[in-house]
């Protein structure tokens, strides 16, 4: 561990990252979840060698900051002593419930396991970078729809079967679907996909395959969906045939890549992106927040503002879990902890008291349509004292915070809460707190104020949507009315 993780790979155990506010680790829990217990080490461990900032991300991997190189070895240590099982190689990914959601199309964890297995005996991880990742989505009511990856596998019901939906680069609603297969194909295309990847080198992704390539996977199968080549090929004249073990297909020399709808990979909190949900519409955002049947038993999900706890109040919530007996603690995204083995009385009891520590306990919290980074003066990059305005503009905004906008808050013009355009994104940088209007972090803001006003710029944008906004108006639709230079001029006024 002496040397770092370069900007854009995965801060793990065995490689953190340098952030802002020191160094960074991510894990990526193993199938299942944490016990209480094990939940209340880790936040002693954040307390002994971090600054004890945790975070679950938006893809539902936990998070430690502020670490140094002597601590992080240490911290390295003490996972390995609480039994904490951590993934390594390519992330292969399903929801937070799997085997236990009774609206659950197929259990994925099968096929998930058996794509893993395959990685393994090609030697892919060696071979593909640190952001490639694949869904094994089985439905349900915490399924995967909203997270990004390279390759996408959705369960579907084709009358009495279930088969697999294969699609690539993207969420739930911008990857490109390829085919409909049964589980053992879904698994071959899978990987021939990956392959496909790592033949372009470790910066590819699946969103850089060719238009032959691509016609060449949609071929593989005769469930293949009729709509689907025509998009990729409108003459169909690039279909490969098809081969038991196929080849890696290569385009025509100086052959561009293939030209699909595909949203960038969206970020986290970290500093970094790890290939992040993308928190905006038209995919649904359905939050891990409240209480889940499960086959056995019930679940609480309980989130983390802005995906961010002190660990001292992480402990307190998981010291009380105990009590209750709380058998299992599961990382979900959209940045929740989904509690398990609880009867109903200790769900409303845990509930809370969450609630009392500032945990999100209602999935209709304002808090929930905010990216906030750490900011000042938690992380040394941050120019604006982000938690803090955020927490302002909810308590005094609920009604500009609807399922239309995602408001992001940002310490400097890294945007690593939320790499993507936001509806209004706040930006710290030398001229204090800056508004960029439907764009990034990145993006020259319009307007600004002083950072410590920030929120009160925001509230008179928000008094002139309560004036203007039409019945049944949405809070992105009225500020498309206004317009960005309407907006920005709210903003400035004293």
């Amino acid at each position: 561990m002496n040397a770092f993780s370069r900007r854009g790979a995965c801060p793990a155990l065995s490689a953190p990252m340098q952030t802002g506010d020191g160094l960074l680790v991510r894990l990526n829990l193993m199938a299942g979840g944490l016990s209480p217990k094990s939940l209340i080490g880790l936040g002693e461990s954040a307390l002994r060698h971090g600054n004890g900032i945790m975070e679950v991300t938006a893809r539902g991997s936990l998070q430690i900051r502020g670490l140094m190189p002597a601590s992080a070895r240490l911290l390295a240590a003490e996972v390995d002593a609480l039994g904490i099982a951590v993934r390594t190689g390519v992330p292969v990914e399903t929801g937070p419930l799997a085997g236990l959601d009774t609206q659950e199309i197929a259990d994925p964890r099968p096929l998930a396991e058996r794509i893993r297995a395959a990685i393994a005996e090609a030697g892919l991880a060696q071979r593909l970078g640190p952001k490639v990742s694949v869904i094994v989505d089985g439905g349900g009511r915490l399924g995967m729809d909203a997270v990004t990856a390279d390759v996408r596998l959705a369960a579907v019901r084709m009358d009495a079967a279930i088969q697999w939906k294969v699609s690539i680069a993207g969420d739930g609603q911008s990857a490109k679907p390829l085919v409909i297969v049964e589980e053992d194909a879904a698994r071959d295309i899978a990987i021939a996909i990956l392959r496909m990847v790592a033949e372009k080198g470790r910066e590819a992704h699946a969103r850089d395959l060719t238009a032959r390539q691509l016609t060449s996977l949609a071929s593989w199968h005769s469930f293949a969906p009729p709509s689907v080549l025509p998009d990729i090929s409108p003459t169909r004249g690039e279909i490969a045939p098809w081969s038991p073990l196929p080849p890696i297909a290569t385009g025509a020399k100086g052959e561009p890549a293939a030209k699909l709808p595909i949203s960038p990979l969206e970020g986290e909190m970290s500093g970094r992106t790890e290939g992040g949900a993308v928190e905006r519409l038209p995919v649904p955002a359905r939050f891990p927040i409240g209480i889940f049947d499960l086959t056995d038993g019930i679940a609480l999900g309980i989130g983390l503002p802005f995906g961010s706890m002190p660990a001292e109040k992480i402990i307190a919530l998981n010291q009380y879990a105990l009590t209750l007996d709380a058998a299992e603690i599961r990382l979900a995204p959209h940045r929740a902890l989904l509690f398990l083995g609880l009867s109903p009385t200790a769900c409303r009891s845990l509930q809370q008291a969450a609630t009392t520590l500032g945990f999100v306990t209602d999935a209709a919290d304002p808090r929930t349509r905010i990216a906030a980074c750490p900011g000042a003066p938690a992380c040394a990059s941050g120019r604006i004292a982000t938690r803090d305005i955020a927490e302002t503009i909810a308590a005094e905004n609920r009604d500009l915070l609807d399922a239309s906008v995602t408001l992001h808050i940002s310490g400097c013009a890294k945007g690593c809460a939320h790499p993507g355009p936001a509806a209004l994104t706040l930006v710290g940088g030398e001229n204090e707190a800056g508004l960029v209007v439907d764009g990034t972090a990145k993006a020259l803001p319009a307007g600004y104020r002083p950072g410590y006003d920030a929120a009160r710029g925001v509230g008179r944008i928000a008094a002139a949507i309560r004036e203007a906004r039409f019945r049944g108006e949405t809070t992105a639709a009225c500020l498309t009315r206004l317009g960005a230079a309407g907006v920005t001029e709210l903003y400035r006024q004293e």
